[in-house]
């Protein structure tokens, strides 16, 4: 038991993100986060409402997946700090339940091409789109 808490303080040791630095809300289409190594991400409303860490009531399964679609244009309204390992995002489609730690702008933003090509794919691949629902 303890070989197995070892390796798991470990891993997630080695897998933290380094230390935030600056944090810029370039509303109403992106966030900039920098840290202290050097890492600088830029990312993109869209990116941050359709990689949202909280259960969302917009949310749709297709096939088994959960997928967040037309949301091309939405934009951030505010961002809210939370004690001191993130912020509350408020975005103009009324979302607003997700907190995006340090940590998680940090996974995004290493992941940040890759996980939007996933969602990309999985869009096509049920015929769904990233543009808004047109209004009759």
């Amino acid at each position: 038991m303890l070989a197995i808490q070892k390796a798991i303080r470990r891993v997630h040791t080695s897998l933290d993100a380094p230390r935030l630095t600056r944090f810029t809300l370039q509303a109403p289409k992106n966030v900039e986060v920098e840290y202290a190594n050097g890492s600088k991400f830029n990312l993109s409303a869209e990116f941050l409402r359709i990689h949202s860490p909280a259960v969302d009531g917009k949310v749709r399964s297709v096939g088994g997946e959960k997928v967040i679609v037309g949301r091309r244009h939405v934009g951030i309204m505010s961002a809210e700090p939370v004690g001191n390992y993130g912020v509350r995002m408020i975005f103009d489609d009324l979302h607003k339940t997700g907190i995006y730690t340090w940590d998680f702008f940090y996974h995004l933003g290493s992941n940040k091409f890759t996980l939007m090509r996933n969602y990309i794919k999985t869009l096509k691949k049920h015929g769904l789109s990233r543009d808004p629902p047109r209004r009759k």
